[in-house]
């Protein structure tokens, strides 16, 4: 039977795509549910390679563990086999989330299964590793490529690569790239170049550098010479050899790389450090006799590019050499090195934040996000806050949202004083705060233990006209949940109900955590059962919970034998069964057994094969084998059972 029409088969695609998606709901993870729905929905004519191709690209891309079940799945059909276009769609799919040991795996089975890829699919995979840090693994796809002597990896691709694995030490592998760049006519670009060079640099001096460079002479080389020099020099100077650093400046003249003024400060700046002033000085005349003037352009390119290639060091490396020697530099430039840097070096961030501020210029929001992010991370709140309070002075933030940005990250530092002064501040100058940002300070408050004043902040909320939503409630539940506060949970609890806000999963669980702790066994039941009432799969969870915490109550039984069967899951009976005998209560366990088989028969087996699995890894084993003997002696167990071996 022929394949479907194209345009049939994409609106059969779509369909099945959305079928998926929404089976796999939550999780969007792949499951037998999952599998149903494909036998439910396929269409009559057999499942066709393109037809899977076409559900995982485009409306998979973004799940990959449902594109790579799809595959899978579809491999183990009759009669079908994969094509390279479903390779090449899961690699997608794979390259957008990240996974790279799954690229790999992905890779090999095309080669067992004897699957031409075409030569996107491999450039594909090797950007995808680039990006995760596997430039090693990345440069063993080069050569398996197919070789029929019409296609080529693109230039770029080979640049990324080559700074990559020099970047990454592996230089010996680099030298390898760059000679089939060489031999093949590959155009070098800065970025790929400049950082392989640095390292040759590190390993081998000035005089592997020009060994390269007279290496390449004959060739028409489209890399910068200036911002090379700078390259060299600075790694030289770096390393403390300052005297090869000034010979490298007239070496590399004569080799095509003229050093502008960037590089001759440098030099000069080495000689200041070694205490050589005089020497600092020639270098300061030949700079005027020699040197030209830095292009910004040529050294904007270069940074931006690095940090697109996450040649993070490099770019903070040449961006400081601008900076310190007060050389022009965009304000974009910067932009990207403070948000790249503070990842890496939160100090150097600061250098250049602070060589923004000094031009009247300001991060972007998002960057400033960023930064914020990254101090935090490294925990440098006095800094962060130091940029704020500069910030501030200078009047750049003119919103609730700007204003939101420094409350949020000074909440995550626990700078919890500042962060309620900068709600004074926003109200001085008219910005109203949100509840996004009581709602930050407040969660700060209580993760601080300062639960007074969260309640007076909460206070002040509704006292500037700022209603509570779901997130306001569960931060103070869960605080009273966690104090042992029962009265006050509860009562915030009817207040929420009152209000029209629809509790979820963390309130009823904060509600039946204190309720339990107070011994308020009743109002914990009453509580499930609202949450039974809200929702079957909500009720379910908070059951499971309950149950848990019951166990050595006969009400726990009870409570699971009077709920509807949708609600009381298998998990839930095996969590009460296992709460039990773990509590020595084996007759009331073999009893809520005996109930559940004849309750329903097919749910007992259930339970059964998973209450077996679980009591192999109880840490006491004693009151296992009276469970075990229990059950035997009722019949609920066969005489030639596994369960003998935990006897």
């Amino acid at each position: 039977m022929p394949p479907p029409h194209p345009q049939s088969m994409a609106e059969v695609a779509r369909r099945l795509g959305r079928a998926l998606l929404s089976a796999s709901k939550p999780s969007h993870s792949w499951s037998p549910a999952v599998e149903q729905v494909l036998h439910r929905r396929l269409p009559a004519a057999p499942l066709t390679a393109s037809l899977v191709a076409a559900v995982i690209d485009p409306h998979l891309l973004h799940h990959h563990d449902l594109a790579a079940g799809l595959f899978h799945w579809a491999a183990q059909q009759p009669n079908f086999s994969h094509i390279p276009e479903t390779y090449h769609s899961l690699l997608k799919s794979l390259s957008l989330s990240r996974h790279p040991h799954l690229i790999q795996s992905l890779l090999k089975t095309a080669k067992s299964h004897r699957v031409s890829l075409p030569f996107s699919s491999y450039q594909l995979a090797i950007s995808s590793l680039l990006l995760s840090g596997k430039s090693i693994e990345a440069a063993r796809l080069i050569d398996p490529a197919p070789e029929n002597g019409v296609e080529e990896f693109p230039s770029s691709l080979y640049n990324s690569l080559l700074a990559a694995l020099s970047s990454d030490g592996f230089l010996d592998v680099a030298r390898k790239v760059f000679d089939r760049m060489l031999t093949r006519g590959i155009m070098l670009n800065d970025v790929g170049f400049g950082v392989f060079i640095g390292k040759v640099c590190d390993s081998e001096g000035l005089d592997g550098v020009l060994g390269v460079l007279d290496g390449i002479k004959k060739l028409d080389c489209q890399f910068n010479g200036s911002v090379i020099a700078a390259l060299v020099v600075n790694r030289l100077c770096r390393a403390g050899r300052i005297e090869d650093a000034w010979c490298a400046l007239e070496q590399l003249r004569n080799r095509c790389c003229k050093p502008d003024f960037i590089a001759y400060r440098l030099v000069s700046e080495g000689y200041k450090l070694a205490g050589r002033v005089e020497e600092a000085g020639r270098i300061l005349k030949q700079k005027r006799k020699f040197g030209v003037a830095p292009r910004a352009k040529d050294y904007r390119e270069f940074i931006l590019s690095s940090i697109s290639d996450k040649r993070i060091q490099e770019a903070k490396e040449l961006g400081e050499a601008i900076v310190d020697g007060q050389f022009p530099i965009d304000d974009d430039v910067l932009d990207g090195l403070i948000g790249s840097v503070s990842a890496v070096e939160p100090d150097s961030a600061i250098l250049f934040f602070k060589c923004m501020i000094g031009k009247d210029r300001f991060p972007s929001l998002s960057m400033l996000s960023k930064l914020s992010r990254n101090l935090c991370r490294n925990e440098k709140s006095n800094a962060m806050w130091d940029v704020y309070r500069v910030l501030m002075d200078k009047g750049y933030f003119n919103g609730v949202e700007q204003y939101n940005v420094m409350v949020s990250f000074l909440c995550k530092a626990g700078r919890v004083r500042e962060a309620y002064e900068v709600l004074r501040e926003m109200r001085k100058r008219g910005f109203g705060p949100n509840i996004y940002s009581y709602n930050c300070l407040m969660e700060a408050c209580c993760r601080e233990d300062l639960l007074r004043p969260a309640k007076k902040l909460w206070d002040e909320m509704f006292a500037n006209g700022c209603g509570a939503d779901l997130h306001t409630y569960n931060i103070l539940i869960r605080k009273f949940s966690e104090k042992g506060e029962a009265e006050e949970a509860r009562q915030l609890y009817c207040r929420m109900l009152d209000k029209g806000v629809i509790p979820d999963s963390v309130t009823y669980t904060s509600l039946v955590k204190v309720l339990y702790r107070e011994e308020k066994i009743e109002e914990a039941i009453q509580i499930f059962k609202k949450s039974m009432d809200q929702d079957v799969a909500l009720g379910s969870s908070i059951l499971s919970l309950l149950v848990l915490f019951l166990c050595k109550y006969m009400a726990a039984s009870s409570l699971m034998q009077s709920s509807p069967s949708e609600v009381a899951s298998s998990d839930s009976h095996v969590i009460l069964l296992k709460g039990l005998t773990d509590a020595g209560l084996i007759e009331m366990a073999v009893k809520h057994i005996d109930w559940l088989k004849t309750d329903s028969h097919v749910k007992f087996q259930t339970v059964l094969t998973e209450l077996m699995a679980s009591l192999s890894t109880a840490p006491n084993l004693e009151p296992v084998t009276q469970l075990l003997r229990a059950m035997h002696a009722r019949g609920f167990v066969s005489d030639d059972g596994p369960w003998k071996s935990l006897l």
